[in-house]
Parts: C-alpha cells; sequence; structure tokens
C-alpha cells in the first residue's frame, strides 16, 4: 500500500461534498505530473484529503477503490482520475503550519512543491501526520 495526498479547493469540492457523494472520481486534474501519480495509485492506497487555498488543513482519509481510467471531463483524452472513498474524518484536522513546523515533515512534498495537487506521501510521513491529528 501507498499513501498520497489530495488536494481540493474547498467551494470546488469540499470533504463534505466527498462524504455527501459517496464513492466518487477524483476528476480535473490537468498537470502532467498530478496524473502520473494518480496513474500510480492503486486500489486500497489510502490518501489525504487536503482543503486548499482558503483553509490549508488535512481534514481526513479517502481510499482509492477504482484504478485510474480517463477523466470523462477531460476533452483531450490526456487526464485521467481515480474513484475514492471516505474512511474516516481525521480527529483533529492538520494545518500546513504545523506540517511546516514539525521537524519531520521538513521534506514531505506538501511543503517543497506546494501547487502540486496530487503528491505521494512517504509512510513515515503519514505516520507523523496521525499522530499530530491525534493530540
Amino acid at each position: 500500500m501507498k499513501y498520497w495526498l489530495l488536494k481540493s479547493e474547498p467551494d470546488t469540492w469540499s470533504w463534505d461534498d466527498q462524504v455527501k457523494e459517496g464513492p466518487s472520481m477524483w476528476e480535473g486534474v490537468r498537470n502532467y505530473q498530478a496524473r502520473n501519480n494518480l496513474m500510480k495509485m492503486k486500489r486500497g492506497d489510502l490518501c489525504f484529503f487536503y482543503h486548499s487555498v482558503s483553509e490549508k488543513k488535512i481534514i481526513g482519509i479517502v481510499e482509492v477503490v477504482k484504478e485510474y481510467y480517463r477523466d470523462p471531463t477531460d476533452e483531450t483524452g490526456k487526464f485521467v482520475v481515480v474513484d475514492v472513498k471516505v474512511k474516516y474524518k481525521l480527529k483533529n484536522t492538520v494545518s500546513l503550519e504545523q506540517i511546516k513546523l514539525n521537524k519531520k515533515l521538513n521534506q514531505i512534498a506538501l511543503v517543497k512543491q506546494s501547487r502540486l495537487s496530487v503528491m505521494p506521501i512517504l509512510k513515515s510521513e503519514w505516520t507523523e501526520i496521525l499522530k499530530i491529528s491525534n493530540k
């Protein structure tokens, strides 16, 4: 199993939208590096659900339930989606500021490649973020 972080603007697609919708496709990615990350995801992989822009915090965890396929919203045919479903909401959200202040997370892609919308997370980073959430 691998770990990932998916970013969404809460005004566009929020955690609450994901909860209401149930299993659904993660669509609209239009960056090649993010697309390549979607293509590496496997069924059962876990992803942090991150509210970007106005909130900048991890809200919960979703699970990949269907591996990549063509994004039906992309007219060029170059981009893909995966399907995800809600696993659970974090006990406490984890802010970007908390992540930046944690020395164990100083190499995390969220800080190093802040504009990337789909990124891998190391198991050690995953574990550390869960520890922060449980405090």
